[in-house]
């Protein structure tokens, strides 16, 4: 085997080894139907609804190397560009009085930096209780991410339900969902369930919360699986089988890998044209200040907005800079 044979192989194996896994994300088919704009990201999928600012339904994959990755929060919330209309801002949320609640949770996209950053946009988010949010759903999310350490990949659907909605939130009136559910399904055990929980406190047990696949279409207006033979789609979506599911160990995911170090961002300030102070664990070297100098940088989309920048400051006032030519924000909020 000559060199520049060995050097081809070895191109071609790390080509594969990178898109494999969105390769794989993107075949396993179970989207759900509705009416939209469905978007891809790198891991996940997500319908979004414009009327309510947020999605209807996030679909996954979830594998326990998503959830035993190395990569923490990044907490970088912002907008989807990807959203036509354009997605919600940060600014709905502040000081609404609601969390900005994830629909694919953090704690499931920890297998790279990518998919990390991109649970932080804002069409995966929606207004939930902080009772809520860092309560009753946050055990939720564990015991999913139990049942898939014990059993195996599992397929996972979320979303709110945006029927009789508690109100709305900010200049973009982001609806306030009364509801949340939470559907899961075992391929490989040919098991299904589906929950429903109200957004307050949660004082029950997970179980009292389980529903058909049925009822959640039901109040959804969305057909979930459709793509399985309907007669196997019936069995799974209209019964309730909690015998099947273990709701007594919640498995923490493991901590033996690596943490991802922090490193000295790659940008450069404009004033002294040296290099940024500031710490990143960032995929592309970048810090939140300096994004917009990374190569792969999208800009926010565009508007005809001209005057002040419409951000908060962390005192609560707004910013006093202008706002960036066709953007609602200065250089430091986008």
């Amino acid at each position: 085997m000559n060199l520049e044979f060995q050097l081809k192989l070895k191109v071609i194996n790390i080509i594969l080894l990178l898109v494999i896994p969105y390769f794989t994300f993107s075949q396993s088919n179970f989207h759900p139907n509705s009416d939209g704009q469905k978007i891809d990201h790198s891991y996940y999928s997500l319908s979004y609804n414009e009327a309510h600012e947020q999605a209807e339904w996030v679909y996954y994959f979830l594998t326990s190397s998503m959830i035993n990755g190395s990569y923490e929060r990044s907490d970088n919330f912002r907008n989807d560009n990807k959203v036509k209309t354009g997605s919600a801002f940060k600014s709905d949320y502040y000081k609404s009085g609601y969390d900005r609640g994830h629909l694919a949770p953090a704690g499931d996209m920890k297998i790279s930096g990518t998919s990390m950053s991109e649970s932080f946009l804002l069409s995966n988010i929606s207004p939930q209780h902080s009772s809520f949010n860092r309560g009753g759903w946050k055990k939720l999310e564990s015991q999913v991410r139990s049942w898939v350490l014990s059993e195996g990949n599992m397929y996972v659907v979320t979303g709110p339900i945006l029927s009789n909605p508690i109100g709305t939130i900010g200049s973009n009136r982001v609806t306030v969902p009364s509801y949340f559910y939470k559907i899961v399904y075992s391929k490989s055990n040919e098991k299904m369930i589906g929950l429903v929980m109200p957004n307050q406190k949660i004082t029950n047990d997970l179980k009292q919360y389980v529903k058909s696949v049925d009822y959640i279409e039901s109040i959804t207006g969305i057909d979930f699986f459709h793509q399985l033979d309907d007669d196997y789609e019936e069995e799974l979506e209209s019964n309730v089988n909690l015998k099947d599911w273990n709701f007594n160990i919640i498995s923490k995911p493991s901590n033996s890998s690596k943490k991802v170090s922090s490193k000295q961002c790659s940008g450069k300030a404009k004033s002294t044209s040296s290099r940024c102070r500031n710490m990143t664990k960032n995929d592309n070297g970048y810090c939140h200040v300096h994004q917009s100098q990374s190569s792969d940088y999208s800009p926010p989309k565009r508007t005809n907005y001209i005057g002040r920048c419409t951000a908060k400051t962390k005192k609560g006032t707004q910013c006093k800079r202008n706002a960036s030519d066709g953007t609602k924000y200065c250089w430091q909020h986008q």
